[in-house]
Order: C-alpha cells, then sequence, then structure tokens
C-alpha cells in the first residue's frame, strides 16, 4: 500500500475486516522508511516499486484526497507502470448493488452504499456512509467523503472531491476536478472554469 496518513489507517481497518487481501507493508516517502503503521512495516519507497513487484502483485493507493486529485492518480499511474493489479476493495460493511460497477483500485469504505445502476470509476475512494444513489455515474480520481449524497443520475467529473455531508440533487452534473464544500447542498450543474 502506497502511503502512510490518516487514509491509510482507514484503509487497512477495511482490508482487514474484508479478510479477502493481508497487507504486507507499506510504500512510503525514503525519509520515513524506519517507521511502522498499525504494526506493518515500512518495505520502501516509490523507488522500490520495480524491486517489489518482483515479489508482490497488488497494489493499492492509500493516500487521501481533499483539495487535489493529483498526488492519487501519479501513484495509481506509478503503480500500473510497474504492472501491479489495483484491487477493488469493499468493506463488508457496505453495501454494493450487484448492478453496480467499480473500477481498479476503488475503496468503499465501512457504511457506505452503492446503488443499481451506479458506476464508480478507477482509483476512487467511497468513504463511510456515503450513499450513491441508482444511475449514478463516478468518474476516475474522485474521493466522494463521509457522509456524502449522490442522488440518482448524478454525474461527477473526474478528479473530483465531494466533501463530507455534501448532498448533491438527482440528475445534477459536477465538471471535472470540482470541488463541492463540507455540508453543500447542489441543486444545479456546475463545473471549474479553466
Amino acid at each position: 500500500m502506497l502511503g502512510a496518513g490518516g487514509h491509510t489507517r482507514a484503509c487497512i481497518d477495511v482490508i482487514e475486516n474484508t479478510k479477502q487481501y493481508s497487507v504486507v507493508g507499506l510504500v512510503i516517502n525514503e525519509e520515513n522508511r524506519n517507521q511502522r503503521i498499525l504494526d506493518y512495516p515500512v518495505i520502501g519507497s516509490d523507488a522500490d516499486l520495480c524491486a517489489l513487484r518482483k515479489s508482490y502483485s497488488l497494489g493499492l493507493v492509500g493516500v487521501g484526497q481533499i483539495k487535489s486529485s493529483v498526488q492519487r492518480e501519479r501513484l495509481y499511474y506509478l503503480l500500473s507502470k510497474h504492472r501491479f493489479d489495483l484491487p477493488v476493495i469493499v468493506s463488508p460493511l457496505a453495501y454494493v448493488s450487484a448492478h453496480a460497477t467499480l473500477g481498479s483500485g476503488t475503496i468503499v469504505m465501512h457504511g457506505a452504499q452503492v446503488s443499481a445502476g451506479a458506476h464508480i470509476g478507477v482509483n476512487c475512494i467511497i468513504n463511510s456512509r456515503a450513499l450513491i444513489e441508482h444511475d449514478a455515474i463516478v468518474y476516475n480520481h474522485c474521493h466522494i467523503s463521509t457522509a456524502a449524497v449522490l442522488n440518482g443520475g448524478v454525474v461527477v467529473g473526474e478528479g473530483s472531491f465531494v466533501g463530507s455531508n455534501a448532498t448533491i440533487r438527482d440528475g445534477v452534473r459536477i465538471g471535472d476536478r470540482s470541488l463541492v464544500g463540507m455540508g453543500e447542498v447542489v441543486t444545479a450543474d456546475f463545473r471549474v472554469e479553466k
């Protein structure tokens, strides 16, 4: 797993609860090499990924995202470049409809719900208690934060962040690289002007 912060610890907790995968160790910045996170060792830095791939086939981005998805995207593509498989991780305390799709490297945290017809792209965070309603689309590299609500048919553009307790009305389209703040209620389409 790449990362060593709070989101990494939350991901470890979900992975331990799935009993489907196990964490071997963490890949973090070179200067933090001698630490342990939740009793897991640091096994290298980004520069060691090529060598690590010889022993391990799975990787996951454990770095969180608030204002920008750039770091998560960089790490996702770095793992892909070294031919790591990026599994979909779903907490056993979450609900994902059999009629929903989840892209590689996406994690669905405790208490989240992804309803029928929803499509979640690659490398996304569907955080604790988030609700993704029917037919919603969340494009690649997005973070739908804790207790956020995306109602039916909502579209969230690539690299976007939807803050805790935000609510997006059904059918609303959010542009690429947008930031929906904590607790905001979005009732009309919007996009970031470039």
